[in-house]
């Protein structure tokens, strides 16, 4: 049985569509992140979960029951909120009950929920302040604790981290993650940050325009995008999407003249290369590019340059040092390319190939990229 089950779920407003018949199971235990760029309909999917919102067609099950047309209360989950929706005028141990009180949780069960949920959050000196008194992860653990303290098996949190700084940030994430598996409890967790998805996620849903382009584990994500959208999303810098030409002398890079035999090399498609898989070569298979920029980020090195009218980017080990216009050639792996469908923006599964006289790439055989979460 799975703990959330959405069918077939959309949400439409006036001249917008929110979700667009998405569908989604989540099993019991499991720590979902829902990613996307701002007006993906990534909150408004929790919303719907949540029952703050009301689905124009589809279903949604939690646990197996349909709850579709119940109220927020009857669904039986916690929800931590982007701007923590503490009560300003209640302290910490009233703000962790008070969800508690409205259900009539006898005094002594509360006490003793209420000792529990401090002692696991490390908020027992805190009890007695008032949320203006504590500092903003402070904050966000008394709101965590109040999704939890009523013992609910589904959470849900809506860029719970985002009001914290870097370092905070990394520090929560740790905690939510181990918390979650600590309880054992299924967390639908939405966010806008990719490093926030790739290092919490069981699994990561990424969203655009209203629908699910890819379910999949994080290393899955990066390594085998379903998209072109997602190859873009998912990466800092990003993959690179090098577009073709068909001319006389052959299949070329579009924009130049040189020339792309490449195992999986056709008219119509991208050519997908993480930067991280393009290295510096001196002779060789490879591209030539023109440098416009070195970024130096201590571990490694951003090398932005140009290939005729397209940018790409190479991210390189250590300090590398290079003059803006500087000509480079890029070479790399025989299993980095990746190959897009130009016109819908799918990946294109690559058989294997014999090698190239030119580029000698042979790429494995690829997986389909998107995995059901069981």
């Amino acid at each position: 049985m799975f703990a959330i089950r959405l069918d077939n779920v959309s949400k439409r407003y006036p001249g917008h569509v929110a979700t667009d018949g998405v569908s989604l199971d989540v099993a019991a235990g499991t720590f979902v992140v829902v990613l996307g760029p701002s007006g993906c309909g990534k909150t408004t999917l929790l919303r719907l979960i949540a029952g703050f919102e009301r689905a124009d067609a589809g279903r949604i099950a939690l646990h197996g029951d349909d709850v579709t047309d119940r109220p927020p209360g009857a669904r039986e989950i916690g929800m931590v909120f982007q701007s923590y929706a503490l009560f300003p005028h209640l302290d910490v141990a009233d703000n962790l009950t008070f969800g508690l009180q409205l259900r009539r949780v006898p005094r002594v069960e509360r006490a003793r929920r209420l000792a529990q949920t401090s002692r696991l959050l490390g908020l027992d000196q805190l009890l007695a302040r008032r949320p203006a008194q504590l500092s903003g992860g402070q904050q966000q653990r008394v709101a965590l604790g109040r999704a939890i303290i009523g013992g609910r098996r589904i959470i849900l949190m809506d860029e719970p981290l985002s009001n914290l700084d870097a370092r905070l940030r990394q520090d929560m994430r740790r905690e939510i993650k181990a918390l979650a598996s600590d309880l054992g409890i299924t967390v639908l967790y939405v966010t806008h940050d990719q490093a926030e998805a790739l290092a919490m996620g069981d699994v990561v849903v990424v969203m655009h325009q209203g629908r699910i382009e890819q379910v999949a584990p994080p290393a899955m994500l990066y390594e085998q995008p379903a998209s072109a959208f997602v190859a873009r999303f998912i990466g800092t810098p990003p993959m690179n999407l090098i577009e073709l030409a068909t001319t006389a002398g052959g299949l070329c890079v579009a924009g130049t003249g040189q020339r792309l035999d490449l195992p999986g090399a056709a008219p119509g498609r991208l050519l997908g290369l993480r930067p991280e898989r393009l290295r510096p070569v001196d002779q060789g298979p490879g591209l030539q590019v023109e440098v416009e920029s070195v970024e130096y980020q201590g571990a490694d090195s951003v090398i932005a340059c140009r290939l005729g009218g397209q940018a790409i980017a190479a991210r390189v080990p250590g300090r590398w040092t290079a003059r803006a216009g500087e000509p480079l050639r890029l070479g790399w792996s025989d299993d980095a390319p990746c190959w897009f469908d130009a016109a819908t923006g799918r990946r294109i599964a690559s058989p294997h190939r014999s090698q190239s006289p030119e580029l000698s790439s042979q790429p494995p055989e690829e997986q389909p990229c998107n995995v059901a979460i069981s």
